[in-house]
């Protein structure tokens, strides 16, 4: 065999692996892409379960508010009356969560006098929609601070905010923007919305294939590109001098623990941590009228309700 023919044949043998190689490559990139593509499509779009309640039956006599959120429109809330010109609690659920299942925390705050109200995020509860995971709920709380400042029976200058998870986010990012806040818990914090989306990623069991987790943060990012200048949370919470703020973690959600230990570290006093065994949603009955005497003991020091009994 000539010298040509033995070129032609190692050619040939390599054109083969070559191919072989660049299809599979280009089936790992395929594949990585569409899981990447599907699982962040589920997680900007959870589950929704909305709660069939009727807020003329509920305790503490709430009425439905509605607030205006700008390039979204209209939101209903349910306001929960406490003493006339007093300050407002409002309680910002968690990822995956709706407003009805922090009622029991809104009668704690209630029975002290505190205003309180409670909302449903986009793409949770009774509102449809997708969640960037903390940027535009920013944006709907402080819509909602707005809109209920134009109230006549609170004051319009002092709001506390609760919040967990997505709620923390945006309790402390919209209170780094809007004085009005003048108090915030912030249960299981973290400090970008990619670190949530990587948060439940990792939950579905898929991160860990090749690639996935480059693909998802890439179109996470392409998701949420209008909101690149916006600052992760270790540098917003430099801005709360002075404003009280209490950091709480849970035992059984270590994926936020260190991220909510580094932003309690990181902001300017005062400020206070509690460490709990377990988070609100997955406490006993017992731990969590605790955990609502703790949140309560830290408003009305914090922010403490005054003015005159509601007619």
């Amino acid at each position: 065999m000539n010298a040509a023919a033995k070129f032609r044949n190692s050619y040939a043998r390599f054109a083969r692996v070559g191919g072989s190689l660049f299809a599979l490559v280009l089936f790992v990139f395929l594949a990585a892409a569409t899981i990447a593509g599907y699982s962040l499509y589920q997680i900007v779009n959870p589950p929704r379960s909305p709660a069939n309640v009727d807020v003329t039956l509920l305790m503490g006599h709430p009425t439905t508010y509605k607030f205006d959120i700008p390039g979204e429109g209209s939101r209903e809330g349910w306001f929960f009356p406490g003493l006339l010109h007093a300050p407002t609690i409002i309680l910002c659920h968690g990822y995956g969560s709706q407003r009805a299942d922090v009622l029991t925390l809104t009668t704690a705050l209630q029975e002290h006098q505190f205003n309180v109200f409670l909302f449903d995020f986009t793409g949770h509860g009774a509102v449809p929609g997708r969640t960037d995971l903390g940027f535009s709920e920013t944006k709907q709380l402080l819509a909602a601070v707005h809109g209920l400042a134009q109230r006549q029976d609170i004051d319009p200058r002092r709001f506390g905010v609760w919040g967990t998870d997505l709620g923390a986010y945006a309790a402390l990012s919209a209170a780094s923007i809007d004085a009005r806040i003048e108090a915030v818990a912030a249960d299981s914090i973290y400090d970008e919305p990619s670190d949530l989306m990587l948060i439940q990623l990792g939950h579905t069991g898929l991160g860990g294939l090749p690639l996935v987790k480059t693909f998802s943060l890439f179109g996470f990012h392409m998701l949420t590109r209008d909101e690149k200048n916006v600052p992760p949370l270790l540098g917003a919470v430099s801005r709360l001098q002075g404003i009280p703020k209490l950091f709480i973690t849970a035992g059984n959600r270590p994926d936020l623990d260190g991220s909510t230990l580094r932003i309690f570290q990181a902001a300017p006093p005062p400020k206070d941590h509690v460490d709990n065994p377990m988070s609100y949603s997955e406490m006993s009955d017992e731990a969590r009228r605790t955990y609502e005497d703790r949140i309560v003991t830290f408003f009305l020091s914090s922010l403490p309700p005054t003015g005159q009994s509601p007619q």
